[in-house]
């Protein structure tokens, strides 16, 4: 009887580069015996910050799956081992290639190749892991130990659908297999999940909602989330906001009846340009920008460590977002220097991504502002948290039809409340009170776009 020599390669969790330590397996690809190639997906993984696939770095046959989906691993941590070389199992015969002696050849003479995150460059520091539990049992020397994984059900092809789309279907408890998919090409999409979860519903609009959940019937018991991912990162974030920023809120009501003549005008003419989007947030943000451009001292930091305040050299305008991964806020970068068709162009861009599942930890950083537009939930107004490391943030509410003195008459006119929150310790209420009635003067007379900026 003769022992069989396995070389195997284990691929660990990568460095996303953005001082993240953990990540979430939401879907494997593969299962134990596939043959894998250079460059081939072999799952999808969550960070607090982005949902991303991974590819496998080298060829071979799937040994082993450390981690069932659904766990959460630290970076650097093997989630998968590949048998390659030699001891690799071919999937039909084949003429193998001269062996090469393990003396020759050590394994550890090969240059370790550093896995990243698609879109990142290699780390440049050792790999940072919190500290492990020691094993129960002494270290057997055997090749592998194999971690039994729930196989996926067999299937001739994997349903196809997009990363958020496939976490839809997680969140739902929905099998992608049993869905029909309505897409180009047979793409599953988010209203074919929506369709399997309640198919003798009609289809209702669509509003995104920060927590994805199924109904729960009349009567249920107590259900418990896991917190993980991007609601874990917001909910600390939020936390260490509030308890560090000193928060005030100012509120202002401002008759945007021409501002909304000017969103159907500039929708009726495509004066833009072809395929722009033109909506009520695209003019606030414009005029929040025009805000800030008087205003510049509100386009700060605080710097703690130095007791500093760090006035920022450009505006990052970030816009809430609420998605099926929870709320992100990507921002745009440089946004002060746009013109409004440019602008309008990063706005339709930004919340795409963003609605994808696909906006990068790159468009997440750096932001110095943001605007929250609650008002396309039918809120009114709130008391925003600052996004932490910004000085504001402003909330859009609702528009809608009100009677308002205009001309010495009480006629019908479209109002909207704005709210603005700002860190007390380097914005004080003067300056908070001038960024808000100025954003509120330019959304009651547009023209102030052309003669203000």
């Amino acid at each position: 009887m003769t022992t069989e020599v396995r070389s195997l390669r284990e691929f660990k969790m990568p460095d996303v580069g953005e001082g993240l330590t953990e990540a979430e397996i939401l879907t494997w690809y593969v299962k134990p015996g596939d043959v894998v190639t250079d460059g081939q997906v072999v799952c999808e993984v969550e960070t607090a910050k982005a949902a991303v696939e991974l590819p496998i770095p080298f060829n071979g046959v799937v040994e082993t799956l450390f981690f069932p989906a659904g766990s959460t691993v630290d970076v650097g941590t093997a989630i998968i081992a590949i048998a390659v070389g030699e001891g690799a199992a071919e999937p039909a015969p084949a003429a193998a290639p001269a062996a090469v002696p393990a003396a020759e050849a050590p394994e550890a003479a090969v240059p370790e190749r550093r896995e990243v995150l698609v879109g990142y460059g290699p780390r440049t520091g050792g790999a940072q892991r919190r500290a492990r539990k020691a094993p129960a049992a002494a270290a057997v020397p055997a090749p592998v130990v194999v971690i039994p994984v729930q196989p996926e059900p067999a299937s001739a092809e994997r349903p196809l659908a997009k990363p958020p789309v496939r976490k839809l279907a997680k969140d739902l408890g929905i099998d992608l297999r049993t869905v029909t998919p309505t897409g180009p090409d047979g793409v599953i999409t988010r209203e074919d999940v929506h369709a399997a979860v309640a198919p003798a519903s009609a289809p209702a609009p669509v509003v995104e909602a920060v927590v994805a959940a199924t109904p729960l019937p009349v009567g249920a018991g107590d259900v418990r989330v896991p917190v993980k991912g991007v609601r874990k990162a917001t909910a600390q974030a939020m936390v260490a906001s509030a308890f560090t920023a000193p928060h005030v809120t100012e509120f202002i009501q401002v008759d945007v009846s021409r501002t909304m003549k000017l969103v159907r005008e500039l929708k009726a003419s495509g004066e833009l340009g072809e395929g722009v989007r033109v909506s009520p947030l695209l003019l606030v943000a414009r005029a929040l920008l025009t805000a800030i451009r008087r205003h510049p001292e509100i386009n700060a930091a605080w710097d703690e460590a130095n007791q500093e305040i760090v006035l920022k050299g450009q505006v990052n305008l970030g816009i809430a977002a609420a998605t099926p991964r929870g709320l992100l806020v990507p921002n745009i970068k440089d946004a002060g220097s746009k013109t409004l068709p440019q602008l309008a162009l990063a706005l339709g861009e930004l919340t795409d991504v963003a609605r994808q599942g696909k906006t990068s930890p790159a468009d997440l950083s750096g932001g110095t502002v943001t605007i929250t537009n609650v008002g396309v939930f039918g809120v009114d107004t709130g008391t925003p948290i600052l996004n932490p490391g910004e000085a504001a943030i402003l909330a859009f509410g609702a528009v809608r039809e009100l009677p308002w003195v205009h001309k010495g008459k009480v006629v019908p006119r479209l109002v909207t409340t704005l709210a603005l929150s700002f860190d007390h310790r380097l914005v004080d209420g003067e300056l908070g009170s001038k960024v808000l009635a100025d954003t509120a003067a330019v959304l009651e007379r547009p023209k102030r776009l052309i003669t203000w900026g």
